[in-house]
């Protein structure tokens, strides 16, 4: 067995450092096979985002891949076998450090906690995942499709804009409605504190995680973003604070009045879940509890729809073949209605369905996230010691060509179920995979799905930019460098 402590000889040790010895370092990694040793020193996140993946590239064919940033040594990890054996041990549950610039946000919720308390609230939080409980949001979903659709409507027909915007927006306005019951009105006020802050503080978390001389404390809050970060931190606690004691109070208010009932089973939110779940022992999620998951379920659950939206529709708008292809099964489910959508709608939507999935595929929306080894192990036959951080890389792993030929190509035929028959299942893992999935992938798919059919159903979409343009950046979640750039044509309505 290979050996990964520090002490061992390894197959090749090569020092890079950002700038100087790039191109010697290039040139001499390019003839190397076998495990890596990479320094990296890196402040600009397109850049760093983009080196690693060229080396998941170069080195594909290699066992195992080993970086340092800063002080830390990391695994990268892109291959489907390898990734597997971290993912699906129960053992592997921890979330790496960089995850602790998140607690002051999201203190120590579902993505962030870990152990016991990682294990009770999962299964405290998954009955109000189920898809007969979704199915309630789909009445938010539908409203907000039709608000973004006006917005696009004035659009249509005058040239490029970038529509990142405008799908972030609603998608914002779709979690704080689904997730808090309060509307926000982000995508009439765009300029809200809230929100303002919401994308601020991702930022702010994004480059304090690649900048290791800030990750101390006192270093970060006299010479960094300290500042900053707890002037966001104050606006967005005080926010969902101040809506969780109004729904409480809310909440007491309508269960004393057995007509105003009919209307809250009507309009749920997952805030209205959490108050009233009890753990085996009969007790309540207390308010930092609560406060934790409506935190991490409004960061967690905007964004990461917004991106995976964004990409499709960029990608609709480089291919009118696979456009008319979604535009053909919508005419057969809803012909030249404009009813919103149904339940029923959404089971027969199977091609927007692959659809959505090749476009998670080649971007998706949490591009690398990472784990702490939590005992010795071997992966690939290397000994890996507990305590090692992993970063597992999805958008690398989706381009493995021994699972897609081709990756680089759309091609949303792959995800037809005859074509996954025999598919390693970690091999596409847009949602993470084993214990710790994403939670509220079903609640992402359905909105997906809702957003981009609405989208379809009224208007043709040409990409503005090819995919070189677009230089995707790696931070908390997969963005295009300068936006999503398209013309809208309204459709004519065929009888």
């Amino acid at each position: 067995m290979y050996d990964l402590c520090p002490h061992v000889q390894l197959q090749t040790v090569v020092w890079l450092f950002y700038g100087g010895l790039g191109a010697v370092a290039s040139s001499l990694l390019s003839g190397l096979s076998g495990y890596i040793l990479l320094y990296l020193y890196l402040s600009l996140v397109s850049d760093f985002f983009r080196q690693i993946i060229g080396y998941t590239e170069q080195f594909r064919d290699s066992p195992l891949l080993k970086i340092w940033i800063g002080p830390v040594p990391f695994l990268v990890l892109f291959h489907a076998e390898t990734i597997e054996t971290v993912l699906n041990n129960p053992v592997h549950m921890d979330k790496a450090y960089a995850y602790k610039f998140l607690h002051p946000w999201l203190g120590t919720g579902l993505l962030t906690s870990t152990g016991n308390k990682w294990r009770r609230r999962r299964k405290l939080l998954t009955p109000t995942f189920h898809f007969s409980i979704l199915t309630e949001f789909l009445e938010v979903m539908n409203e907000q499709a039709e608000v973004l659709v006006e917005k696009l409507d004035k659009e249509a027909g005058k040239g490029p804009f970038n529509c990142f915007n405008h799908v972030t927006l609603c998608a914002l306005d779709i979690i704080c409605e689904t997730a808090m019951g309060k509307k926000i009105y982000a995508q009439s006020n765009y300029d809200s504190e809230y929100v303002r802050c919401v994308y601020k503080m991702s930022d702010i978390i994004t480059r304090r995680q690649r900048m290791p001389w800030f990750w101390p404390d006192f270093f970060y809050n006299y010479f960094g973003e300290g500042w900053e970060h707890n002037s966001c931190l104050k606006v967005l606690h005080s926010f969902t604070s101040n809506v969780i004691y109004e729904r409480a109070e809310y909440i007491a208010y309508i269960e004393s009045d057995s007509e105003s009932d009919q209307g809250m089973r009507k309009r749920r939110a997952f805030l209205d879940m959490l108050l009233k779940t009890t753990d085996e022992e009969g007790n309540k999620l207390t308010h930092q509890d609560i406060q934790e998951e409506v935190d991490t379920f409004m960061f967690r659950g905007h964004d990461t729809t917004a991106a995976a939206m964004n990409w499709a529709i960029h990608l609709l708008g480089s291919h009118p073949e696979v456009q008319r292809k979604v535009q053909q099964e919508l005419q057969e489910v809803f012909g030249v209605s404009d009813r919103p959508i149904n339940t029923e709608d959404l089971k027969k939507l199977h091609y927007l369905e692959c659809v959505i999935k090749e476009s998670l595929r080649l971007f998706p929306s949490v591009p690398f996230f990472a784990r702490s080894i939590c005992e010795d192990c071997h992966i690939n036959g290397f000994k890996v010691p507990k305590g090692a951080n992993a970063i597992i890389m999805p958008y690398s792993l989706h381009r493995d060509p021994r699972y897609f030929p081709q990756p680089e190509e759309f091609r949303p035929e792959r995800f037809m179920p005859e074509n996954c028959v025999g598919r390693h299942p970690y091999a596409f893992i847009p949602f993470s995979a084993g214990l710790r999935n994403c939670i509220g992938q079903r609640f992402a798919v359905m909105e997906e799905k809702v957003i981009l059919a609405s989208i379809l159903r009224y208007f043709n979409v040409e990409a503005c930019q090819k995919r070189e343009d677009l230089r995707p950046l790696g931070e908390l979640i997969l963005r295009p460098e300068k936006g999503i750039w398209i013309k809208l044509e309204k459709r004519k309505q065929q009888h």
